[in-house]
């Protein structure tokens, strides 16, 4: 896939730091920019995903849901400790 060249507006202040992490990497800034973008959207998307996670573990770790798990937990050790003795 080829590269697009396209035009943002940056604060000077950044365009002065991205310059200067470029020159200390020895790259380009247009390779820094799309270092920093791919790390972005990683973020972004490891984010949505967490939240996914979390959002079903929330759902399912009701109370009743852990004594249900503990008692089956306590059942199935019971049973490979009684059959080792």
């Amino acid at each position: 896939m080829g590269n697009i060249k396209t035009n943002i507006s940056l604060r000077k202040s950044l365009l002065d730091d991205a310059e200067a992490v470029a020159r200390e990497m020895k790259i380009s800034k247009s390779r820094l920019f799309m270092i920093a973008i791919e790390d972005f959207i990683q973020r972004h998307r490891n984010k949505k995903l967490l939240e996914k996670i979390n959002a079903t573990h929330q759902d399912d770790a009701s109370e009743d849901n852990d004594d249900l798990r503990r008692t089956q937990m306590h059942r199935h050790h019971r049973k490979l400790v009684e059959g080792e003795w």
